[in-house]
């Protein structure tokens, strides 16, 4: 992988931001002392194993648990009507009439849905309670189609919700049919975008703890811990005060782990019962089937407007969203589209009819990009389709419409503003990194010499990053909860000896690489080392307020409260400073670890001796200040404004807005289906570059991620809703000889409304590569007439196309 920067004049401001640096956190994950939640053992820690349901629809007669609690060893078995009879439903943001517990209550709505738990002495005991268990089910019919879930008759999910349909609602921005009364032409197209997850090393865990004075800790590796406890706490019938969430340092999440909250309910919920410590830690059949995180499957009728030199008018989206059995987010998915929803393109008429569809499968979570990439698919495939239409280049297409940079900050349709960019700018680099114009020449000379069908693939697609929280319930009519804070904290420490001390406040996950950030704006602001820094977390009973990461946005907040404690320190240091050298606070400046006169660098007390006062000798500190040196930061989002009252205008809820091109060059075997990359250049803006070298790890992870979203990975469900892709030999990941070696540079605009203007870009290229590939696949094939409509695209299905093509060649 190699690596460049295009733009050199903003990391020139600083002296450790922008540089290419080890990660505080990698000495130790590289040593295998990261830790995991199964390693944590507590004293009489008990264990559980979940018996889950083989059928995808069915009403629960009984649990028969005779025969299981028989097994020495056994403790407990606890059923949904337990959690029924003693506990609320579990936190969610969808309807209230769809509600859900840890356990099944009344029948199954899916494959995999727990129905049972075995505490006991080990985890290997109440596996094989689980196999003990009886459970007599009353079939039901499965719904699996969400066409057919719609449809007057057809079997109910939830009775009390009295609907298939979750969510449905139709948002337009402009005067749409006007504009298509006026393009020229429209493009149309049927796409589908199939499910797909996260799977991170570590799956989803919790150990449960019911301590002394009644408090009870949950350990656990979800990721927002701190932003959801009282909601855990609500479910358990607990005081929040009598809830202390303690984070677990979380072995990859991808979107998994966002506010992963039924493990953690779960566990808590079993240790109350038995009184002891309960571990639980899904394996990793329960995590591909059970997770509550599959992604997007989407499908859509859509269909964009243009002018014959190529500019778009207007936007028409009809998606049919396959939600599974719940709906613990609402539809916060379609908010990332919103944020986004013309791409970087200046079209103001838009139309988006969704219907979120309630089948027998696994519900929607988060996964990297969380709808916003899925959105982003849809658009490139329309103008790719229109270009091919006009014959102009794809990259003379998307720069007639680029919005311009002169025109930042740029509002939106729907009320989003996108702070910043400079897109032909992302576009120019990307192009002098590759030679178009001779893969041209090879492609066709390949292609009329030797039958080898080259293709090649160009996207410019956006990145939203740093949630509102208004985004949660923006799409609703009469949210129950319409909260506005979406904060982070952190506390800075100064020890006597002048060593430093960080407390971040929420759960982490270390490919977001917290320490780095939070130590290298710790460097930046006071001139130290940044791996003399020591890190440590909050539990959720000394929490500031914390939301963790997810969207994009925990590098742009960390950065911004980091530094909110840091210029707090600051003052104290230079008051005491002044106050020791009697001289005015101006005159002084704080720069490598010593505040000193300006002017006069020789008059001077480093970091270690105005720590020795300020902890020492109370006597010598000004008038009033109290010892010590500790301050804490509480940073609230840069820029966010709430929605209008009948959501014709949503507001700003994701405004710091990065961009990507990604360009790719393929060669496909038409006899077999099968991929092979030749070229792959992306280049990104994140803004202002805390560290290249994570930010490049954040591109080719999510580049993979993205690769595999488009050719391997699916989450499959047959006709009778039984899960397909139980194992890693059905659910297919790229390896690293699938996945390309990636060239990449940056563009940096920094965004006018965050600490050093970094924008997030941790969701990388997963944002960009399904509609890359997509296109160069298209291209390689355009012969045959192949068109991708679906994802993942399946060798047999190229293969098909391919003969299909053929056939109508020599027919004709």
């Amino acid at each position: 992988m190699a690596t460049e920067h295009a733009n050199t004049v903003e990391k020139s401001r600083y002296k450790y931001l922008g540089a290419d640096r080890k990660r505080v956190e990698d000495p130790r994950l590289l040593v295998g002392r990261g830790g995991y939640i199964a390693d944590l053992k507590l004293p009489g820690m008990l264990h559980a194993a979940i018996l889950r349901s083989p059928v995808p629809h069915a009403r629960i007669r009984s649990v028969d648990a005779t025969e299981a609690l028989k097994l020495p060893g056994v403790v407990a078995v606890v059923t949904g009507e337990d959690c029924k009879a003693k506990m609320n439903p579990c936190m969610n943001f969808g309807p209230a009439s769809i509600a859900q517990y840890p356990l099944a209550v009344d029948k199954v709505r899916y494959v995999g849905e727990a129905v049972a738990a075995v505490v006991a002495e080990s985890r290997y005991i109440a596996e094989d309670a689980v196999e003990l268990l009886e459970v007599d089910f009353e079939d039901l019919p499965p719904v699996t189609d969400p066409m057919a879930a719609m449809e007057p008759g057809s079997a109910l999910l939830h009775e009390e919700h009295g609907s298939n349909i979750g969510y449905e609602r139709t948002f337009e921005f402009g005067d749409v049919n006007a504009a298509f009364s006026q393009a020229d032409f429209v493009v149309e197209d049927t796409l589908h975008w199939g499910r797909s997850a996260g799977m991170p090393m570590e799956t989803s865990g919790a150990v449960a703890h019911p301590g002394l004075n009644g408090v009870l800790e949950i350990y656990c590796n979800s990721l927002n811990f701190s932003y959801f406890s009282f909601l855990i706490a609500s479910a358990l019938k607990l005081p929040s005060n009598k809830l202390t969430m303690k984070p677990v340092p979380a072995g990859g999440s991808f979107g998994s782990k966002f506010t992963a909250h039924k493990v953690p309910t779960l566990t808590g919920f079993l240790a109350l019962q038995v009184g002891r410590p309960v571990s639980y830690i899904e394996d990793r059949i329960d995590h591909l089937m059970n997770s509550d995180h599959h992604a997007s499957d989407r499908y859509y009728d859509a269909r964009m407007g243009f002018r014959d030199d190529g500019t778009i008018v207007g936007l028409d989206i009809d998606c049919v969203d396959d939600y599974g059995a719940y709906m613990q987010f609402g539809v916060g998915t379609h908010g990332n589209a919103f944020s986004q929803i013309v791409g970087p393109y200046r079209f103001r008429d838009v139309k988006y009819h969704v219907r979120a569809v309630l089948t027998n499968k696994c519900q929607q979570g988060a996964y990297r990009g969380f709808g916003s990439e899925v959105h982003n698919w849809v658009l490139e495939r329309l103008v790719d389709k229109a270009a091919r239409r006009l014959g102009l280049a794809p990259e003379e297409i998307r720069r007639r419409n680029f919005i311009q940079p002169d025109q930042f900050p740029y509002k939106i349709p729907g009320g989003n503003v996108y702070d910043s960019g400079n897109y032909p700018a992302v576009l120019d680099k990307a192009l002098s990194m590759i030679d178009l114009d001779k893969w041209r020449d090879e492609q066709k000379q390949l292609r009329e010499e030797e039958g080898r069908y080259i293709g090649i693939g160009l996207a410019t697609t956006q990145e939203r990053s740093v949630f509102s929280a208004t985004e949660f319930w923006a799409l609703m009519d009469n949210p129950a909860f319409p909260l506005t804070s979406s904060p982070e904290s952190a506390t800075v420490t100064i020890d006597p000896t002048g060593e430093f001390q960080l407390l971040l406040h929420c759960q982490s996950m270390w490919g977001n690489s917290p320490e780095t950030v939070g130590a290298t704006v710790l460097a930046e602001e006071f001139g130290i080392a940044p791996e003399s820094v020591n890190i440590r977390y909050a539990d959720s009973a000394h929490a500031l307020p914390g939301t963790g990461p997810g969207g994009s946005r925990y590098t742009v907040m960390l950065a911004g409260a980091v530094r909110g404690a840091a210029r707090k320190l600051q003052k104290k240091l230079i008051d005491i400073a002044a106050h020791t050298l009697e001289v005015a606070t101006e005159d002084l400046e704080l720069v490598d670890a010593r505040v000193q006169v300006k002017g006069a660098p020789e008059r001077g007390l480093t970091l270690a001796e105005l720590a020795g006062t300020a902890y020492f000798f109370a006597l010598n500190l000004p008038e009033g200040m109290t010892s010590g040196l500790e301050e804490s930061y509480t940073y609230d989002h840069p820029y966010t404004t709430l929605p209008s009252p009948d959501r014709s205008d949503l507001g700003v809820f994701y405004p710091i807005m990065g961009h990507a091109c990604h360009i790719a060059v393929l060669e496909v075997d038409p006899d077999t289906g099968i991929l092979s990359f030749l070229d792959y250049v992306a280049v990104h803006d994140a803004g202002t570059i805390v560290n290249p070298k994570s930010l490049g790890g954040h591109v080719t992870g999510g580049a993979a991620q993205g690769l595999g979203s488009t050719l391997y990975e699916e989450l499959a469900y047959d006709e009778d809703g039984q899960f397909k892709s139980s194992t890693f030999m059905d659910y297919l990941i790229p390896t690293a000889n699938e996945v390309p070696a990636f060239r990449m540079a940056h563009v940096e605009t920094p965004s006018p409304f965050t600490e050093y203007g970094i924008k997030g870009g941790g969701e990388g290229g997963r944002m960009v590569t399904p509609s890359v590939v997509s296109a160069a696949i298209d291209d390689a094939l355009r012969d045959f007439g192949m068109r991708v409509r679906e994802l993942p695209v399946k060798p047999s299905e190229i293969v098909a196309t391919v003969q299909a093509g053929r056939a109508a060649a020599g027919s004709a």
